[in-house]
């Protein structure tokens, strides 16, 4: 009887403690949880757009579960004060260009502007951050280095970009230098300086009335379209779709840790997911929004130009010096920029060759067009 009373005990104990698994798991099943992401691009930017799909992606693999708000610049805290606030948890999320915080820390341009010197373009910089050691160095800096407490994620490589809108041609670098420039901040626009480009830096809301003013003689924002959608299109006509100082361009998504880790592990895997979804469709998005818009400058009488012989030498030279210059001042920058070029170096023989017939056909059939 008393073997039979304690089974009972244990039995019920047992059950009491299912009951309360079970009904653990199912509030975690049943929980919603809302993110506010800020970015630091209008609601008209295509990669707001992106965003708005990463939240559309996310509601739906969580069946309504985990939904994301997407402000545009600014609807909270200034453009610059984005990852700061993030950390602070004034809002859940930030998307950004890692290049965006180098003011911080000159270690971040290289999370999306890699140096031209490196070799790297958009998939090998992807291949580096997913394969090649890039996700942990970025995550030492934010957390070890930087003491932020946000998680980043790389997920938009949009570039490379253009050199921008110009309110007259020019055909000489002297002829550029002569003109009053928006560049994005640190290395390319201290690359710019170098190469005796007068080029400042301001957040893309600025740069129409900028533009409108006659502050600025030219500037550069992110691709065709998104130019098109800030209205640069509408007041200059020269185009120069070539440039060196962001031949890679990745966005980013920085998250809060503590909201993130206060997910259920599902729908930290949902986000993740997403995330990844959100990388692959931008290069579908990228290449096609960014090939309407150059058909229709043409259409429009848009004038695209290339750039002078000479800006490339000019280019390399000049930010083969900045870089010298950085990589000496600091560690972890120079362990980041080795880390890229030695995976550039490995990547290449391969990545370089594989492409040589198809770009040759490529070229052929162009050519073929314009006869």
């Amino acid at each position: 009887m008393k073997a039979n009373w304690k089974q009972k005990i244990i039995h019920a104990l047992l059950g009491v403690a299912v009951s309360f698994g079970v009904l653990g798991a199912a509030n975690a099943q049943d929980e919603t949880y809302e993110m506010t992401v800020q970015t630091v691009v209008p609601n008209s930017s295509i990669y707001f757009g992106l965003v708005e799909r990463l939240a559309d992606r996310v509601d739906a693999m969580s069946n309504g579960q985990l939904q994301i708000r997407v402000l545009p610049a600014g609807a909270e805290v200034g453009v610059f004060e984005t990852l700061d606030a993030v950390s602070d948890g004034v809002v859940d999320a930030g998307f950004a260009w890692p290049h965006y915080w180098s003011g911080k820390h000159s270690a971040y341009l290289l999370f999306s502007n890699v140096p031209a010197a490196t070799g790297m373009d958009q998939q090998t910089l992807m291949a580096w951050y997913h394969e090649g050691g890039g996700k942990d160095l970025y995550t030492e800096l934010t957390t070890d280095i930087m003491d932020y407490n946000t998680i980043p994620f790389l997920m938009q490589p949009m570039g490379p970009d253009p050199l921008g809108w110009f309110s007259e041609p020019f055909e000489s670098l002297e002829e550029f230098g002569s003109l009053k420039y928006r560049a994005p901040p640190g290395i390319a626009g201290q690359t710019y300086n170098r190469m005796g480009v007068p080029a400042v830096a301001m957040p893309g809301g600025d740069i129409v009335p900028a533009a409108e003013r006659g502050t600025i003689d030219a500037a550069e924002w992110i691709g065709p379209a998104d130019d098109k959608a800030l209205g640069l299109s509408e007041i200059w006509d020269n185009y120069y779709l070539q440039g060196l100082h962001q031949q890679t361009d990745v966005g980013e998504l920085q998250i809060n840790r503590d909201f993130f880790e206060g997910l259920p592990n599902h729908l930290q895997m949902i986000l993740e997911t997403a995330i990844l979804a959100n990388e692959a469709e931008t290069l579908h998005v990228n290449l096609h929004e960014n090939s309407l818009a150059v058909r229709d400058y043409e259409e429009d009488g848009i004038t695209i130009h290339d750039v002078p012989d000479e800006y490339y030498s000019s280019f390399i030279k000049a930010q083969n010096e900045i870089i010298g210059e950085y990589l000496e001042a600091d560690e972890f920058f120079a362990r980041v920029y080795n880390s890229q070029a030695e995976y550039a170096e490995m990547v290449f023989p391969y990545h370089s060759r594989i492409v040589t017939l198809y770009n040759s056909v490529i070229q052929e059939a162009e050519a073929a067009r314009n006869q």
